[in-house]
């Protein structure tokens, strides 16, 4: 076992650099790294410093074969792993030697007595529990990955961060080892945002565990008096929503194709509004079994429509409001071919996604000069049904639900009318009813063959979204030639119901045959004999889907 030397008092390990900076001194590092990505690298970095190696099974492997000399943990604790590996590091002289003050003169008298040496710097890259999860891993596997030595070790060294550097990310090896090259140590400005950073991961890490065990117990969300969320920063983001907003993106434990974990193909640089009209339009179009393209513009669908191909689907989405579509984001849920990103390409879009895109439909792109468009593929199609947690904040804290993962089908619809809808209608009404459960209430959907006709969203009455939809059906139908409105024959669907008949009569004003809505109103009775006298039909979901 190291024995303990009166240098180890904190005062003591202190230097003073040639600029007048205080540092401490990396006398002994312990480094145990399930990833090993630099791993070598800084290893002779620190041999070269001086610095003594303390280090545990394949790291130390890994260090060996490369020349570098190291001392086993379980020598420097005078106790062999155990239990497979899961008891190595936790011992009194690993966390004695994180943990002890060094301007503690009790500290250092019992290090001394205990023969506890003093460890300086803890490299430490966790068990990937992350990466099994995502991987689809047996859950046994997981649990095998769940790591408890290394938190424990990043814990000890952050909060001992006056004495203790500790490192968890491979991207500060280069940072770190030419502070001990120039200067002999680390500076205190250094430890504090390793030690921040440290604590970071921790809680991200074991958020995930915590996410992880609660989805595979199906626990809700009043299971637990505590909640929390975390994981890996993918990608740091020019700005926000704006740009005084700073911004990230972040990856969750949850292992679901998205637009997070997307790869991206080409394209500039990904923004914050990008992500999040990507991630809207994308679970928007998992909604359909038939192929489906949707067009987003603000969060809010531009145009939604399903065919029996993708490009004549993105057509009739592009159809519903061509204004709204320039510059908007693009997303299908089948394989982009070289025929629909042609159509895509003759207009300017921001973001195409898709979970594959054929290396043709990328060739077009590039040959059409969008070579900036930003192509993500996801790899596969998110679960419409999923309750996933939808996370929001609010000033001093969070409102965390599950996301609206409801479906209705026929069978779930009560007709309320004399009149029962037709199969075209009723097609097209079950259509409309998924889209408006993705626009921004109060949301209005028209809706006609499979595809959109008018969106009415956001707006603060419902009548005023029937107007909007309504008008944007209008300028639709005169910009493709196609007479005085393409609301002409179509169903309309609203997330919640109507309170009085004057949304309704907008509809029927702009043309609609169809009504599909959740009901519940007080007024329902007059709304469904509003609806018998102008000849509609209407079916109660009981469903509702405010979209805030």
């Amino acid at each position: 076992m190291a024995a303990f030397s009166p240098a180890g008092r904190l005062l003591e390990r202190h230097i003073v650099s040639a600029a007048g900076e205080t540092v401490v001194a990396v006398r002994r590092a312990l480094v145990s790294v399930s990833d090993k990505t630099g791993l070598v690298e800084f290893g002779r970095a620190l041999q070269a410093a001086g610095v003594e190696i303390l280090s545990t099974g394949g790291t130390a492997s890994a260090l060996r074969a490369a020349g570098i000399p190291v001392t086993e943990v379980a020598e420097h604790t005078g106790f062999p792993e155990i239990l497979d590996g899961r008891v190595k590091t936790l011992h009194p002289a690993i966390h004695g030697g994180l943990l002890g003050r060094r301007d503690s003169e009790e500290h250092v008298r019992t290090m001394a007595a205990h023969g506890i040496g003093p460890i300086d710097l803890l490299v430490v890259s966790l068990y990937p529990f992350e990466a099994a999860v995502w991987g689809g891993e047996a859950p046994a596997v997981c649990v095998e990955n769940i790591d408890i030595g290394g938190p424990a070790m990043i814990r000890s060294a952050a909060k001992n961060h006056d004495a203790v550097t500790v490192v968890v990310d491979p991207a500060d090896y280069d940072g770190i080892a030419a502070e001990i090259s120039a200067k002999g140590g680390v500076t205190a400005e250094a430890r504090r945002w390793l030690a921040a950073k440290a604590f970071a991961r921790t809680a991200a890490y074991d958020s995930m565990v915590a996410g992880w065990l609660a989805e595979r117990a199906g626990a809700g969300l009043g299971t637990f008096p505590w909640y929390s969320i975390g994981g890996p920063r993918r990608s740091p983001l020019r700005y926000g929503e704006n740009p005084h907003q700073q911004a990230a993106l972040f990856a969750t434990g949850m292992a679901e194709p998205g637009v997070a974990h997307a790869r991206q193909l080409q394209g500039k640089a990904l923004s914050f509004n990008n992500l999040n009209d990507a991630d809207a339009a994308f679970r928007l179009v998992a909604e359909f079994a038939d192929p489906a393209v949707a067009i987003i513009k603000h969060a809010n669908p531009a145009g939604v429509a399903t065919a029996l191909v993708t490009a004549d689907a993105f057509r009739l989405a592009l159809r519903c409001d061509p204004v709204s579509a320039f510059g908007g984001i693009v997303a299908l849920n089948r394989r982009l071919d070289a025929e629909t990103a042609r159509a895509i390409a003759a207009l300017f879009v921001e973001v195409v996604v898709a979970p594959e895109i054929s290396a043709a439909a990328q060739a077009v792109f590039e040959e059409a000069g969008r070579s900036g468009l930003r192509l993500l593929e996801t790899g596969g199609m998110p679960d419409a049904a999923a309750a996933a947690p939808d996370v929001r904040t609010i000033a001093g804290g969070l409102l965390v639900q599950n996301r609206d993962g409801g479906q209705i089908d026929e069978a779930d619809l009560q007709v309320v009318t004399a009149r029962a809808p037709s199969a075209a209608e009723m097609r097209d009404l079950l259509f409309a009813f998924k889209v408006c459960k993705h626009v921004k209430s109060n949301a209005i959907v028209y809706a006609k063959n499979g595809a959109t006709v008018g969106v009415g969203a956001g707006q603060m009455s419902r009548v005023d979204s029937a107007r909007v939809a309504a008008e944007k059906a209008v300028e639709a139908a005169r910009a493709a030639g196609l007479g005085a409105s393409l609301a002409a024959g179509s169903v309309v669907a609203s997330d919640a119901f109507f309170p009085f008949p004057d949304g309704l009569l907008a509809a029927v004003e702009a043309g609609a045959t169809a009504v599909i809505q959740p009901g519940g109103s007080v007024r329902d009775k007059e709304v469904i004999r509003t609806a018998d006298e102008r000849g509609l039909a209407m079916v109660f979901t009981g469903m509702r889907h405010f979209r805030h």
